[in-house]
């Protein structure tokens, strides 16, 4: 096994903890994993881990190694990809995370064209809005709506998500026009719980550069974007949405934007991945095509 494949491997094990969870991540036998990690050590004559019965951790040598490890694993790609693009283009497989409704409705519909533009990369796509561990899932990259959290990560902002405030018609034939927030004491609101906390979201808007919430009254609660807008269909109440995410209901007129000068503040896009320095080239081109196209579909 060649150098750059033992450090792939250790770096797998430190992140992981775990032989046996490294080993089920790379898709090999426990004890190719073991082997690996003993060859390396072997080779720089230094103990490279502490190994327990519940945990693994890296001795001072295995941590200095590792800080050091994706700067030379990157650099190696990076090579490796620079000679495969002069014969015939980045090549390989991508594992990417993407939330739901992006996934479905703005991603999968154009992959056609990312695939066709790099016949040498394979793409696992991941639609979900669980979130998920990069790298105990080995994603090579995943894309985040909302603040965030800090994750050790590298994190590439990638534009904004604008929200719009909507209702049906049949909603507002009822219920007349809310024209301000002012007005949404005397409205019902579809209710959106967080997934994740259960937290009822309060209704939001900018006004005079500052960001105000206020409860809003609602007698439906959800906790998914599809029953979030299938209950504003139903003319249940007013919902704060992605634009990109009511577009053709807007079109078919089955939804009406209300109150477009007190929308909430949009909500910023991340791209995450783990390499701390250089990206391999199937990953970069990968994430500028999503950025750009991001930026088309959701605006």
């Amino acid at each position: 096994m060649d150098r750059i494949d033992l450090l792939r491997i250790f770096v797998r094990v430190v992140e992981c903890a775990s032989f046996t969870r490294a080993a089920e991540t790379l898709t090999l036998p426990r004890s190719s994993v073991s082997a690996a990690v003993q060859e390396l050590e072997g080779r720089l004559g230094a103990r490279l881990l502490h190994r327990t019965t519940r945990k693994v951790a890296p001795t001072q040598d295995g941590a200095a190694l590792y800080e050091r490890c994706p700067r030379l694993i990157a650099d190696m790609e990076e090579v490796e990809d620079l000679f495969r693009h002069t014969r015939a283009g980045p090549s390989g497989r991508l594992r990417v995370n993407v939330p739901g409704r992006i996934g479905r409705l703005i991603i999968a519909p154009a992959l056609p064209d990312f695939l066709e533009r790099y016949p040498g990369i394979d793409i696992e796509l991941g639609v979900t809005d669980r979130a998920v561990d990069l790298v105990e899932d080995s994603i090579d990259c995943v894309l985040r709506v909302g603040p965030l959290q800090d994750s050790g990560l590298i994190a590439r902002p990638v534009g904004d998500l604008p929200l719009i405030n909507a209702a049906s018609p049949a909603y507002l034939a009822r219920h007349g026009l809310p024209r301000t927030p002012r007005d949404l004491a005397a409205h019902l609101a579809v209710n959106y719980a967080s997934p994740a906390s259960g937290r009822i979201e309060d209704w939001e808007w900018i006004e005079d550069g500052a960001l105000h919430t206020m409860p809003v009254r609602g007698r439906v609660t959800v906790n998914s974007a599809e029953a979030y807008i299938a209950c504003c269909l139903a003319g249940l109440g007013l919902i704060q949405i992605p634009a990109y995410d009511v577009r053709r209901h807007l079109d078919e007129g089955r939804l009406v934007e209300v109150m477009p000068g007190h929308r909430a503040a949009p909500m910023p896009m991340t791209l995450l991945y783990p390499h701390r320095r250089h990206l391999s080239r199937r990953l970069q081109v990968f994430l500028d095509w999503l950025q750009a196209l991001l930026a088309e579909q959701v605006s």
